[in-house]
């Protein structure tokens, strides 16, 4: 058994959409397709999966180093100890061979993408869905019915576009969302008051909102905004500046006492290691947003789980980020707190095919085989395209 092939394709995000910083109708993602000498029902496996949404595509790092090192390994060297499935840390590690420590950024991105794409061929080996699998690797029993979700959204929407915050989040409850995030950051502190109290008519609790700044503020910004909106009592506030800035973090804690959350721009387990060493969060109150697909893969995300665990936290204080589903997956398998959902937006990685079942602020995917974004009708012709 081995890798025959390993193809990317770099995929635009649809729509022009905006936070307090990047406007997202630029941003690309490197979707991976890994073809080995299996055959079911005639074809090739295949895995698939993506980096990750809301940055851009990795196809040189891919096609100069990542993919290179991968298919010039010894086949069995990256296959498990019993030889009858790929191993993702192994297959990770020959994807880093000769690389320095330290540099986190494209390339953790992409060695993610490949090293998901293992996953979802494991579990296509298997003939089960990827979270069985990755629940099975890492001893976990896996969520036993469906998880917790909540809608991403909440744009500045370029003017006249038509779209109000309202009809975006009415939209979002029709799907059967209950809970929501908006952006801040990008209009007054007054203008974002007006919106966070718009959206609370449709959340109808504090508790059901959350709120994103994208790393936008300083910390007297960051703190104006805290006291601001202490009293409306919101799920939480995230990423209020830099995400390195962990003395940034730190202050807000100890003048916040509502939850915060960071993580999502976090590329290592070296970084997270000084998130919590130097930022301050603080246990059973504040969530961790790392993703997979952003941090070289399930392999590191787990040992970021591990980590927390092992310094007091706990891991249904996760919740990451990305909004689709490789990360639910994740989500179910490792047992964590939930994940968010981009319905709508971000095609076509965004959001949860129709299967999914959602409902009442719970998700849970399907029984496909692997990751199952083959079901995403959004993404059909972007994985034809690879399969050829």
């Amino acid at each position: 058994m081995r890798i025959t092939a390993i193809q990317e394709v770099t995929v635009p995000l649809a729509g022009n959409i905006a936070n307090a910083l990047v406007n997202f109708s630029q941003h690309t993602v490197s979707l991976v397709a890994v073809r080995t000498d299996v055959v079911r029902n005639g074809r090739p496996v295949v895995g698939y999966a993506f980096d990750s949404i809301g940055r851009f595509a990795q196809g040189g790092i891919l096609r100069d180093r990542v993919i290179p090192r991968v298919l010039a390994a010894d086949p069995p060297s990256l296959l498990n100890e019993a030889g009858d499935a790929f191993d993702p840390a192994k297959v990770a590690a020959a994807a880093m061979r000769n690389e320095k420590p330290g540099g986190h950024g494209d390339r953790a991105c992409a060695v993610a993408a490949v090293e998901l794409a293992i996953w979802d061929l494991n579990a296509k080996l298997a003939d089960e869905p990827a979270h069985a699998t990755i629940a099975r690797h890492f001893g976990r029993q896996g969520a036993r019915t469906d998880v917790d979700v909540y809608a991403a959204g909440g744009y500045y929407y370029p003017p006249g576009s038509g779209h109000t915050l309202t009809q975006e989040l009415l939209a979002y409850r029709e799907l059967g969302f209950d809970a929501y995030k908006i952006k801040i950051g990008g209009a007054s502190l007054e203008a974002d008051i007006a919106r966070i109290e718009e959206a609370l008519n449709i959340a109808g609790d504090g508790r059901r909102l959350s709120v994103d700044a994208n790393g936008r503020f300083d910390l007297p910004t960051a703190l104006r905004y805290a006291q601001a909106i202490a009293p409306y009592g919101l799920r939480w506030y995230e990423e209020a500046g830099d995400p390195l800035d962990y003395g940034l973090n730190r202050e807000l804690a100890q003048a916040y006492g509502g939850a915060l959350a960071t993580g999502e721009n976090l590329f290592s387990l070296r970084e997270v290691v000084n998130l919590l060493d130097y930022g301050g969060p603080r246990p059973g109150q504040d969530i961790f947003q790392m993703d997979a697909g952003l941090c070289y893969g399930l392999t590191e995300y787990a040992a970021i789980v591990d980590l927390l665990e092992s310094r007091g936290y706990s891991r249904r204080q996760a919740y990451p980020h990305g909004g689709h589903l490789i990360n639910l997956h994740i989500a179910v398998g490792l047992e964590l707190g939930g994940c968010e959902a981009y319905p709508g937006v971000f095609q076509p990685f965004g959001g949860y095919p129709p299967g999914c079942g959602l409902a009442q602020g719970r998700v849970r995917p399907t029984s496909a085989p692997g990751f199952g974004l083959e079901e995403k009708a959004e993404l059909a012709p972007w994985i034809a395209k690879l399969t050829g």
